[in-house]
């Protein structure tokens, strides 16, 4: 249970904001020379005009306040979501305006086994912003579920360490503080991925490093 009343002041203004950018659009690698690459594919940016270098999708971390805000979506070019959330909870996705969600029906408890959702998550999440379009990661409140994700994410594909993602993810949204359970998993993630590095894992994408 949250203590509201021992909560730092910009952690409760954190909570109290329906979401955050965590990374914002970037210029994606010129492609190669040739016929552009089908916009069907999931990895192909979508074409940009004559001269101007394409732009990643930006990547936005919140809570369930941030889901059912329409306007607020549509402000920020949001259409692909990742809903750490029960079912019960999660807010239907409109079939139109190619939007899409990936869902992971979890609860934030301690015992939960977060890491087989997390190769799946990040693909998702790369697959969006590397066309140009916003991802919106959100659990309920926007703190332990969701920004467990987005570390990871940051793991994956920038090559960050735990410490180092989650501090990074604080900076923009104060309130973000996976529980003890996922922040093992994250660290398991962590090793897992130092062990690949140099290997180069096949899939793995550290483009928009921060």
């Amino acid at each position: 249970m949250i203590r509201f009343d021992q909560m730092p002041r910009e952690e409760m203004q954190a909570m109290c904001t329906p979401m955050h950018e965590i990374l914002p659009r970037t210029a994606l690698p010129a492609p190669p020379a040739g016929p552009h690459p089908s916009s069907t594919s999931p990895y192909a940016p979508y074409p940009s005009p004559p001269g101007q270098q394409p732009l990643s999708g930006a990547l936005y971390l919140g809570s369930l306040s941030a889901m059912n805000d329409h306007a607020l979506l549509r402000q920020h070019g949001i259409r692909h979501f990742v809903q750490v959330i029960e079912a019960a909870w999660a807010p239907p996705i409109g079939s139109g305006e190619g939007m899409s969600a990936y869902p992971i029906d979890i609860r934030d408890r301690e015992s939960v086994d977060l890491r087989p959702y997390l190769e799946g998550a990040c693909q998702y999440i790369e697959r969006a912003l590397r066309r140009g379009e916003g991802v919106l990661v959100h659990c309920q409140q926007g703190i332990s579920r969701s920004s467990a994700i987005v570390i990871a994410y940051l793991i994956r594909n920038h090559g960050l360490g735990y410490d180092a993602a989650l501090q990074f993810v604080r900076r923009r949204r104060a309130c973000a503080k996976p529980n003890p359970g996922f922040a093992r998993a994250l660290m398991e993630w962590e090793a897992a991925w130092r062990n690949v590095a140099s290997g180069q894992r096949p899939g793995m994408s550290r483009r928009f490093t921060s």
